[in-house]
């Protein structure tokens, strides 16, 4: 599995859980910490939770885990990693701005 086909499949998951704002960030491009960011939003914690169920449940069938998680707000997946904030946590941590350099993907553009 590509490092695309992952980002595709974890926006994917997202939007099924009905999480806002997905913006994927190719942190590559300016970093070597990973090649992108998935950032979403929920309305909730309990969303916050069923995204990140989510996300993990569409990896498993594939044997594939995350490497580090931090709760349910942050997944690991090697070349991907996954933020799922609430609004408050989203616009406090804003990490669009903290990577203002790296560049926006359109999730049709992926594999």
């Amino acid at each position: 599995m590509t490092v695309e086909n992952i980002t595709k499949v974890i926006y994917d998951a997202i939007d099924d859980k009905l999480g806002k704002d997905i913006a994927i960030l190719n942190i590559g491009a300016v970093s070597s910490l990973c090649d992108y960011f998935v950032i979403a939003t929920a309305s909730s914690q309990r969303q916050v939770k069923a995204i990140a169920d989510s996300v993990q449940d569409a990896f498993t069938a594939e044997g594939i885990e995350p490497r580090a998680k931090e709760g349910y707000v942050l997944l690991d997946y090697g070349d991907v990693m996954v933020h799922i904030f609430n609004e408050e946590n989203r616009d406090f941590y804003n990490l669009e701005k903290l990577w203002k350099d790296a560049p926006y993907v359109d999730v049709d553009n992926l594999a």
